[in-house]
C-alpha cells in the first residue's frame, strides 16, 4: 500500500539532567528512505506534527554504510543502525530512542567511551614497535584468515551490549564485543605473544565468566559476528591458562 506520510516518534532529552519527553513528527514519504533521511528532513524543518517549532534532533552518523557504528539507536524497540533501517521495512509509527546501556549525551546521542576503555584494558592490539626490520611476519593460512576476518568486522557499535541482560547498573560485565576482540588478537600469530596478558584482563570480576549465555548479542550483531563462539573460545583459553596448558 502506498504511503503518503510517515510518523516518527522520537524520545528527546537535551541533557542527562532533564526528564525525557516524546515528540512526534510527520514527514512526506519518499521511496527508499532510511532513518537518517528522516532525521535530516526533521533537521531542515524542526516542527512537530501539531505545528510547534522545536529544536533540531541530535544524533550521530558517519559512514552511512553500516561500518562505523556511530548511528546506532533503538528503532521500533530494536537496537540497530539508522543508516540501514529502511522506512519501507518498518512499522508506522516509527519510534526512535537512544541506547540505554551507555550514558546519554542528548537526544539520540550516547557516550560509548566505556567500550573503548575496555578495549584498552584488554590490550586489544598487537604491539609491533621495533619490528619493522626483522623480516616478514608469520604466515596466516586462508582458513584462519577467514575466521579472523569475521571477528575483525566489529565496529564497536554497542548493539551487543544494549541487548545483553548482563549489562546493567549492577554488573561490571565487559560485554561480548571486547571478548571477541581478545579472541581475534590471541588468534593472530604475532598477537599470541600477549595472549596471557589479554586473558588476565578477562579473568577478573566483569570478565568472560560473567556472561549469562543469553545469546542476545549474536542475534542483534549487524555484522553477524559469531560472538557466542568467541565467548566459548575465550573461556576455553582461560581454562587452559589456569591449568598451565595454554600454548603461545
Amino acid at each position: 500500500m502506498k504511503k503518503d506520510n510517515i510518523t516518527i516518534k522520537i524520545k528527546r532529552q537535551d541533557n542527562p539532567n532533564l526528564k525525557p519527553h516524546w515528540e512526534t513528527f510527520t514527514l512526506k514519504y519518499r521511496p527508499s528512505m532510511n532513518i537518517i533521511t528522516c532525521l535530516m528532513d526533521i533537521r531542515k524543518n524542526p516542527r512537530t506534527a501539531d505545528g510547534m517549532k522545536t529544536t533540531p534532533v541530535k544524533w550521530e552518523q558517519n559512514c552511512l554504510e553500516e561500518v562505523c557504528g556511530s548511528c546506532t539507536m533503538v528503532i521500533n524497540g530494536k537496537v540497530r543502525q539508522a543508516c540501514t533501517a529502511l522506512v519501507d521495512k518498518l512499522d508506522d509509527p516509527i519510534t526512535l530512542e537512544p541506547m540505554t546501556k551507555f550514558p546519554l549525551v542528548c537526544d539520540l546521542v550516547v557516550d560509548r567511551a566505556s567500550m573503548f576503555e575496555a578495549l584498552k584494558r584488554s590490550k586489544a592490539w598487537i604491539p609491533i614497535a621495533g619490528t619493522h626490520d626483522i623480516g616478514p611476519g608469520p604466515k596466516i593460512y586462508p582458513e584462519k584468515q577467514q575466521e579472523m576476518y569475521q571477528l575483525s568486522r566489529c565496529m564497536t557499535c554497542g548493539c551487543c551490549l544494549e541487548a545483553c541482560p548482563q549489562i546493567n547498573s549492577h554488573s561490571p560485565f565487559v560485554g561480548a564485543a571486547v571478548i571477541s576482540q581478545v579472541r581475534l588478537f590471541n588468534d593472530h600469530p604475532t598477537g599470541k605473544a600477549n595472549a596471557k596478558e589479554r586473558l588476565e584482563s578477562l579473568m577478573v570480576t566483569g570478565g568472560a565468566q560473567d556472561c549469562g549465555n543469553a545469546q542476545n548479542c549474536v542475534e542483534v550483531c549487524p555484522q553477524k559476528i559469531p560472538l557466542t563462539t568467541s565467548i566459548a573460545e575465550i573461556n576455553k583459553q582461560i581454562t587452559l591458562k589456569l591449568l598451565g596448558m595454554l600454548k603461545t
